[in-house]
């Protein structure tokens, strides 16, 4: 993406930086938003499927915008601020016994904290994992979550009663 004109009538500086991140951004269309697509069991995949068809269309205000490859296995909304991943395998942080958590709408989720980006989550107790990564927009707010509680607790059962009460 090029033009002989600078934005907007910015200044030089902020003209040739706002070029620089467009450019960048064409010649790697989907880099911040592509992610590797889980290969869960048959039952999981379909648990993930059935979670596919019930996700927000919007997430914390931001539009659905799948990430690459497309697949009925990930989710995306705000190019890239939220990634939602099915069928994730387990985390093996949740080994730890001092991982942290917080549970939202009835859904409980293991909280990852990420070097130089946003907090991951992993739903627990569920018979499958969904891994939702957030961007450093959010590194201290599970806001997100509560959009996506919901569809969670309907399509994947809990695996480990009483504890998704």
């Amino acid at each position: 993406m090029t033009s002989s004109h600078r934005p907007f009538g910015l200044p030089a500086a902020v003209a040739a930086a706002v070029l620089l991140s467009a450019a960048a951004g064409c010649s790697s269309p989907d880099a911040a938003a592509s992610v590797v697509v889980p290969s869960p069991p048959a039952k999981e995949a379909a648990l993930c499927q059935a979670l596919a068809k019930e996700l927000p269309d919007t997430v914390a205000g931001l539009a659905r915008s799948d990430p690459e490859p497309g697949s009925e296995l990930t989710a995306g909304w705000g190019d890239g601020a939220i990634v939602l991943r099915c069928g994730v395998p387990r985390p093996e942080k949740m080994s730890d016994p001092k991982s942290q958590g917080v549970s939202v709408n009835g859904v409980r989720w293991m909280l990852e904290r990420r070097e130089g980006d946003g907090p991951r989550f992993t739903s627990v107790y569920r018979r499958t994992y969904v891994e939702v990564a957030l961007d450093e927009r959010y590194a201290h707010d599970a806001g997100p979550l509560a959009d996506l509680a919901g569809p969670v607790g309907r399509t994947v059962p809990c695996a480990l009663e009483p504890e998704c009460e």
